[in-house]
């Protein structure tokens, strides 16, 4: 079985760019609405939010444990919790609310965990997560100058990567994937691998010797060799994690899964799309100064 090849002459560079570029587009509509409406760009989940996690192990059925809790605002309810057992979130609730969800809850229950985040410790945990986010990238694109110290190629794997966490995050929203601690490390997660991906990319095309299309193609070669490599072995996780019904894990691979999709897609259109034509310029510039050379010669001729 060969490997698929990257004919960098089959396609107009302009059109590469062109499907990413309408996908970031309208993932940063996406993210701008959930931001507009719960002041985050991904909807935030229990840990963000605050509210109330419990965790029961019944012989009830879900239907049966969603009827005891209609007077409260039950969230979610996930199963997988060991034998029998069950995850739910609720919304945020007073402490006097709470109170009388703690007596409710144990008098059916008694042998039920419950775990209360408050919304003060939620936006604090906002805080940090959007403070990691933002200084991951920084050292990012520190690292990206550094090794480059070309503006185009090096601002092109930045984009690549902001790029990447905007369509995941707004993936996320479309499918209800809450942003949680886990969710965030995912993402951040996500930063390395489209670095790792653009990085190969670049530094094969511009710092190595031969044919544009040479280059691309064993870029092409490795890189996919590469992003498929681990996006299947997180969908193999992925499988596990919807099996057992680990929703961590789930939510984890899903998260994932969506941000390799995506860094496949910019890292060899856009990115790509953009090093051929940041490449074709600079022969051109390169060659008109041999041709007026010439030029000047024949004249003094």
């Amino acid at each position: 079985m060969k490997l698929p090849k990257y004919d960098i002459n089959k396609y107009d560079p302009k059109r590469m760019m062109a499907i990413p570029a309408v996908l970031f587009g309208l993932a940063l509509v996406i993210v701008g609405i959930t931001f507009a409406l719960t002041g985050m760009p991904v909807t935030p989940g229990i840990d963000f939010a605050g509210g109330t996690a419990v965790t029961i192990h019944t012989d009830d059925t879900k239907e049966e444990i969603v009827a005891f809790y209609s007077g409260y605002d039950l969230k979610s309810i996930d199963e997988g919790i060991g034998s029998g057992g069950y995850y739910l979130k609720f919304g945020p609730m007073s402490n006097e609310d709470m109170m009388k969800f703690n007596n409710y809850t144990l008098s059916k229950y008694p042998e039920a965990s419950i775990d209360q985040i408050g919304a003060n410790f939620g936006a604090t945990l906002q805080s940090q997560a959007m403070w990691a986010i933002l200084f991951a990238f920084i050292g990012m694109a520190v690292v990206v100058f550094l090794a480059f110290r070309k503006v185009i190629p090096a601002i092109t794997v930045v984009s690549a990567g902001i790029a990447d966490i905007t369509i995941t995050a707004a993936v996320m929203n479309l499918v209800g994937i809450e942003l949680s601690l886990a969710t965030t490390a995912a993402l951040l997660m996500l930063i390395g691998y489209s670095v790792d991906s653009n990085i190969l990319l670049t530094t094969k095309v511009l710092k190595r010797q031969g044919k544009l299309e040479e280059k691309m193609e064993g870029a092409f070669r490795t890189g996919i060799i590469m992003t498929t490599t681990t996006l299947a072995a997180i969908v193999a996780m992925f499988i596990v994690a919807f099996i057992g019904q680990v929703p961590t894990l789930y939510s984890i691979a899903a998260v994932l899964i969506i941000g390799l999709i995506s860094d496949i897609i910019f890292t060899w259109g856009f990115n790509a799309g953009v090093l051929r034509l940041y490449l074709s310029g600079s022969e051109k510039s390169q060659a008109m100064p041999k041709q007026s050379k010439k030029d000047n010669a024949g004249a003094k001729q």
